[in-house]
């Protein structure tokens, strides 16, 4: 496939074993596979296509649900590995897509194709918000089970923080074809899910 070109079969298998770690539930090579779904299905309104998968591929590569650094430390470990394949610019522009997967805030920045992409990539990362309920029901029991040394009152405290805040927004997503598509039925499973925390 052309648009995978910046990630070549071995990387590809490296990253996969990354994904397929016992511990993840949500995080892991379905996620990934459903972004990359996205970006086919969005590719016309990529800038650069390429750059965007890269920055799926490598987001969530190194996750565990105890540090706060794995958006850098992802970011990092994509510096590493693409440095030798592109240039500087353009591993700086998928860097930024993958930091960004942190506050999922578009990157301020002048360069409009960046702030373009990220906007795409940062509302493929959440389409999950907007599944349909019984996928999205099993992918926040998947989220839980990737939290499951956190215990219950703590869970449903911070839980219920994440929700309100993405419901308290303005947009849910940032770009106009993800919230016709997705943002209605995001904001009904977010609040049935954060109704049942609070319950």
């Amino acid at each position: 496939m052309e648009n995978d070109a910046l990630i070549d079969q071995t990387l590809k298998g490296e990253l996969s074993a990354l994904y397929q770690a016992a511990d993840r539930h949500y995080h892991n090579l379905v996620h990934i596979e459903a972004m990359l779904a996205l970006a086919a299905d969005y590719g016309r309104l990529l800038h650069d296509r390429q750059a965007v998968v890269a920055a799926i591929w490598f987001h969530d590569a190194i996750y565990n649900s105890r540090a706060k650094d794995n958006e850098a430390r992802s970011a990092a470990l994509a510096e590493q590995k693409l440095a030798s394949r592109i240039d500087a610019g353009r591993l700086g522009r998928i860097a930024a897509m993958i930091l960004a997967t942190a506050t999922h805030e578009v990157p301020r920045s002048d360069d409009e194709d960046l702030v373009s992409d990220a906007a795409l990539m940062l509302d493929m990362d959440l389409a999950i918000l907007g599944a349909a309920p019984e996928t999205f029901d099993a992918y926040e029991r998947a989220v839980r089970q990737e939290y499951q040394w956190v215990e219950e009152p703590m869970w449903r405290a911070g839980r219920g923080a994440v929700l309100k805040s993405f419901l308290t927004r303005p947009h849910i997503f940032h770009t106009d074809e993800f919230r016709q598509r997705f943002e209605p039925q995001a904001r009904q499973n977010l609040a049935r899910s954060l109704q049942a925390l609070e319950a």
